[in-house]
């Protein structure tokens, strides 16, 4: 069941005041205060329901899963601006006026109003993780295990120029969210994946080949779902996720954070990659004791978060 918090008079990164968001939520397994909390970051058209009838994350939480929902409470906020509530109005046309770290300060800020002084973890993947290094830092103290999965503490270069090819697409297409989404799921998955799963077939028709039925479909599901208000906004605060802005430099920005850092990659992830992974792992390393790197050994890049179950329960079997 969805449920709703107001942020009041909040101030962006940026300066922009903004006298009220809603700040929509779900809540799963233990009552609230009953037992741990594990918050959950969706990714970029994800949402709040990450279990349940129509959890997006069913393989890793749930009744006897990995992240078990008889032993923990589940968390989950949804972006806002991402119209899971379907409400027009908490939709932002202004779409760049978020910044990732602004998320994260608006959860800081959700989790105080709902009483919550301590998390057994923030999970998140892709610009879900990259919003839990950013609460991390914001909550040194809060988050006993943070776990960024297929997701970095930054958005590089490549990350930062792919958000600009969708902005262009959302901007200039007279079917945007359909064509953006196309590009996006070559980011997605890999060479690999799609060797795998196609191999240079043709649909029953015969008159296309199945990677380009299978995308067009994909294209379409999203445009029935997903408005582009949300999509532009939620792609803005993608390449924005960056723990160092004004803090110095990485180790500057890290010192204080006393959880517990599981760092997850994918080994064929083409969007966050496992490389940029490992350079933070070793960059931690040199001033922390608590921190693990893991890779999920997948063809199917990126998207491997979504469906390497088994290998992401083994990963994290320590931390739940």
């Amino acid at each position: 069941m969805l449920q709703k918090i107001d942020i009041l008079n909040f101030t962006t990164v940026k300066g922009r005041y903004i006298d009220q968001i809603s700040l929509v939520y779900e809540v799963f397994g233990q009552p609230l205060y009953d037992a741990p909390i594990v918050l959950v970051n969706h990714a970029l058209t994800g949402n709040s329901s990450v279990c349940g009838e129509n959890g997006w994350w069913n393989g890793l939480i749930g009744k006897g899963k990995c992240i078990d929902t008889d032993r923990y409470t589940i968390l989950s906020f949804n972006i806002p601006g991402n119209g899971y509530d379907e409400i027009e109005e908490n939709l932002f046309e202004e779409y760049r006026v978020f910044k990732a770290r602004d998320i994260a300060t608006i959860f800081s800020e959700g989790l105080h109003l709902l009483g919550i002084n301590e998390l057994h973890a923030v999970i998140g993947g892709s610009v879900g993780g990259g919003i839990a290094w950013e609460l991390a830092v914001l909550k040194p103290k809060m988050i006993r295990n943070l776990i960024p999965v297929a997701a970095d503490w930054k958005s590089t270069d490549w990350l930062k120029g792919n958000c600009l090819v969708q902005e262009q697409i959302l901007l200039n297409s007279s079917n945007p969210v359909h064509d953006a989404r196309l590009h996006a799921m070559l980011m997605y998955r890999s060479p690999q994946s799609f060797k795998q799963k196609f191999d240079r077939s043709y649909n029953d028709d015969k008159d296309m080949f199945n990677v380009e039925s299978w995308l067009i479909h994909h294209g379409e599901r999203l445009d029935k779902r997903f408005s582009l208000a949300a999509y532009k906004t939620l792609n803005h605060v993608l390449g924005t996720i960056d723990i160092t802005e004004g803090r110095g430099g990485f180790e500057d920005a890290v010192r204080d954070v006393e959880s517990d850092i599981h760092i997850i990659s994918v080994d064929s992830d083409i969007f966050f990659t496992e490389e940029e992974d490992k350079a933070t792992f070793a960059a931690l390393k040199k001033i922390k004791n608590n921190v693990t790197h893991g890779s999920i050994h997948s063809a199917h890049g990126h998207d491997a978060f979504l469906i390497e179950f088994e290998q992401l329960t083994a990963l994290l079997k320590d931390v739940f």
